[in-house]
């Protein structure tokens, strides 16, 4: 970096942290209110004229982070979170283990105690990071204030490269009220580390599968996404004709037409079928069957790509490991077999293979009667929702029914709290989303485009009061809650196994009061044909809308007993050994 001095120049701490900030193109912050970082949230107010920020505030640490998450999701960049180590951090370990898992570049900005305030025996230990040191990607503590610019770069580094997750800074107290002299400078370029291609060999290899395959099939998540892949992937599969089943992240970069582009909620069912798998920046766990049979065949051909070579072999061997950037190997596949004049195939397959599962689809939730079946909301809500719209998925048993009708159509347009599987977690991440959308919108003059957050009862108890902050930020943010009266799914599996339930019962609360209560547009929906008027209300209105849609608390049993709607199979346990893990789908 140049460091040739033109002035002296004194600041704050946080005056210091939030020129840092600045850099990174973005204008979104997510915080709890406090003393823990009044001089940094001072800085940034005062400094609007330069920078305008927007400071969410949230009520709970987790719906802090994960309102960063949100933001970082959605549009790539860099999510910010402030909050207090010794009250705080304990709260916010969830969202950080979900947008670590997630893969999400966070930065959580978390003050400490001085070190002079340490205790000689002490439940926290020295180090109040300790906690997370485990789960995060990158955990420091600045040791001087006149180091703060250098550690908060050296943080938003670590959670962007590479493959992107949490990075924890922790800032001892006072030190973001200190003076720090600063020597104003020319600024260096903030750069990262270019992406690493693919091994020719490896391309070369992996083209000679692709060619002599029948019904090749591509399975992209979460890294496709990061690298930005969309583009390069559309045209592949198109030339080529190779079904994309996407997941997490990685759904709408090809949009889910039902032609090129599968949710894989609903067309794993395929997958059997295929005999040869170019797997796209998505890790083989429960969700993918581990890549084992009977989800896979158990002859199957897999490509590999990702950044982070750990994710190779695992579960399963991989045929062609290719440890490089999803986007540039995607480039460099479609050139090889384009020099190959490699000839288009078919994906008529992939829906063939749904067919007796989309006819089952079909019967149900049809009816004009209460009580509400999930997928007469889930239907309504398709032919309502923009094209462009986000959608934030939370809950169990809606998931499951909504994966079958859901089709997501534009790029990082898709969220739930898969991996780490957190329940509730979904409310903070629609409302970094929604944040994100109207910074969007203020920058380009174009309209908000809206977020959708679809829950169940059980999961929008969680963080109800985060639509607190969404309500104050004015977001343009749907819920609709699925309102079954209980925990469906363990619910419906007790039956099963039992014949009766204990412990699952909610009641059929008024849970659309809990958002006019903090300022959000509140209905209760009980008839089938309220649904749609009450959507287009919601997606017309300038701030958040709770729809409160009273839904059949019996529909779930059929779920758990017919695999031809199990779009996501919850029985996908190492201790189901009948199968080889992982049950059959139909």
């Amino acid at each position: 970096m140049n460091t040739s001095v033109s002035k002296s120049n004194t600041m704050t701490g946080g005056q210091v942290i939030n020129r840092a900030l600045q850099r990174y193109g973005v204008n979104t912050a997510f915080a709890l209110a406090g003393t823990a970082h009044a001089h940094l949230l001072w800085a940034m107010e005062q400094d609007k004229a330069r920078h305008p920020w927007t400071i969410i505030s949230g009520r709970h640490e987790t719906g802090t982070v994960g309102a960063a998450d949100g933001y970082a999701r959605a549009t790539g960049k860099l999510g910010i979170a402030m909050i207090n180590a010794e009250h705080g951090l304990p709260n916010a370990m969830t969202g950080i283990c979900v947008a670590q898992a997630a893969c999400s570049p966070v930065l959580v900005l978390v003050t400490v105690g001085a070190p002079s305030q340490a205790e000689t025996v002490s439940e926290r230990g020295n180090d109040h990071l300790d906690m997370a040191k485990g789960v995060v990607k990158w955990a420091r503590t600045v040791p001087d204030a006149a180091r703060l610019e250098e550690y908060v770069h050296a943080a938003a580094k670590q959670a962007l490269s590479g493959r992107p997750g949490v990075a924890l800074l922790g800032i001892p107290h006072g030190m973001e009220g200190k003076a720090v002299e600063m020597s104003e400078r020319a600024e260096a370029a903030l750069t990262l580390p270019i992406p690493p291609g693919p091994a020719l060999a490896a391309v070369q290899t992996a083209a000679d599968l692709l060619i002599k395959a029948k019904r090749p099939m591509i399975v992209a998540g979460t890294g496709a996404a990061l690298s930005g892949a969309g583009e390069a992937l559309r045209a592949f599969a198109e030339t080529f004709q190779i079904p994309v089943l996407a997941n997490a992240l990685g759904r709408g970069l090809v949009p889910e037409d039902l032609k090129l582009g599968f949710p894989w909620p609903l067309a794993q069912v395929a997958a059997k079928h295929a005999d040869v798998v170019l797997v796209l920046g998505a890790r083989l766990t429960q969700r993918l069957g581990y890549g084992l049979a009977p989800r896979f065949a158990v002859d199957a051909k897999f490509i590999q790509v990702d950044v982070a070579p750990e994710e190779m072999n695992r579960n399963r061997a991989i045929d062609v490991p290719i440890v490089a950037d999803v986007r540039l190997t995607i480039e460099a596949l479609h050139a090889e077999l384009t020099k190959r004049k490699a000839k288009p195939g078919s994906t008529a397959w992939v829906n063939e293979a749904m067919t007796a599962r989309q006819a089952r689809i079909a019967e149900l939730g049809q009816g004009a009667a209460a009580p509400i079946h999930p997928y007469r909301m889930a239907r309504d809500l398709m032919a309502q929702m923009p094209a462009d719209a986000i959608y934030v998925g939370d809950g169990a048993d809606v998931q499951n029914w909504f994966h079958a009708i859901l089709r997501i159509r534009a790029p990082r347009a898709f969220m739930d709290h898969y991996p780490f599987g957190s329940m509730g977690t979904g409310t903070p991440l629609a409302i970094g989303a929604a944040a994100a959308m109207k910074e969007d919108a203020a920058k380009s003059g174009k309209p908000v485009r809206p977020v959708v957050l679809v829950t169940g009862d059980g999961a929008f108890g969680f963080y109800a009061a985060e639509f607190n902050a969404a309500a104050l930020a004015g977001l343009k943010l749907i819920c609709m809650i699925s309102n079954d009266g209980g925990w469906g799914t363990e619910k419906h599996g007790q039956v099963k196994a039992f014949g009766g339930h204990v412990n699952c019962d909610l009641g059929q609360a008024d849970y659309h009061l809990i958002g006019e209560a903090f300022g959000c547009i509140g209905r209760r929906i009980e008839q089938p044909g309220d649904i749609t008027p009450a959507l287009r209300m919601a997606f017309a209105a300038e701030r958040p809308v709770v729809l409160n849609v009273i839904t059949d608390p019996d529909a779930g049993l059929v779920r758990k007993e017919d695999p031809r709607v199990q779009c996501i199979a919850f029985e996908d346990l190492l201790t189901s050994l009948k199968t080889h893990h992982t049950p059959d789908v139909a």
